[in-house]
């Protein structure tokens, strides 16, 4: 199987690389669309910043190229925010993949949410085998609201989409390749699809 890690500049590939590699996996980790394409599985990372990642996508064409893809495709953290219309951070268009706008959370609560908290309202061959409750990594001060493209909830000083789905796109907020055997289990399921 030929997984793609889409580079471009947000951090965190490495992880998921190695994640991958400890599935016994060897992704390839480029920009090029002629890999991405002929690629069974695509993973879009992210740690960063939305403005500044969107530039680079454009400059490099991914953001016409990403939701043009036809196999699975897995947006991590950051990934799942450009994968959205719109970012409150720094007024980013986005790649509008799904129809919504990234909000950051309300300033009375402590941001960014860095740490584990529990999944709930699972819905979707993603979560194969994870139990409501099961604990997951996050680190993020933005987040997709709840809509018809959830798949997955969590909550933190408000509701908000921990996963979301839309056609042959799935993205999470939290970080599988940081959220133990969970998280594991996740990624498997993703590369099952």
């Amino acid at each position: 199987m030929k997984v793609a890690l889409i580079k471009y500049n947000a951090g965190n590939i490495q992880s998921v690389a190695y994640a991958l590699n400890r599935m016994g996996i060897e992704p390839i980790i480029t920009d090029s669309e002629e890999e991405i394409r002929a690629s069974d599985k695509v993973i879009f990372p992210g740690v960063g910043e939305a403005s500044t990642a969107m530039h680079y996508l454009k400059e490099k064409l991914l953001d016409r190229l990403i939701p043009s893809l036809n196999q699975p495709v897995l947006g991590i953290c950051l990934g799942l925010q450009l994968m959205c219309r719109f970012s409150g951070e720094n007024a980013t268009d986005c790649l509008a993949i799904f129809p919504l706008d990234v909000r950051r959370f309300p300033p009375e609560g402590k941001v960014p949410q860095i740490g584990w908290n529990a999944l709930s309202q699972l819905k979707n061959p993603l979560f194969k085998n994870i139990k409501e409750g099961e604990y997951v990594y996050f680190v993020h001060s933005y987040y997709a609201p709840v809509s018809e493209f959830t798949v997955a909830t969590c909550e933190y000083l408000l509701p908000f989409s921990a996963a979301l789905q839309r056609d042959n796109f799935y993205a999470v907020q939290f970080h599988p390749e940081k959220s133990g055997e969970t998280g594991a289990k996740i990624l498997k399921n993703f590369l099952e699809l």
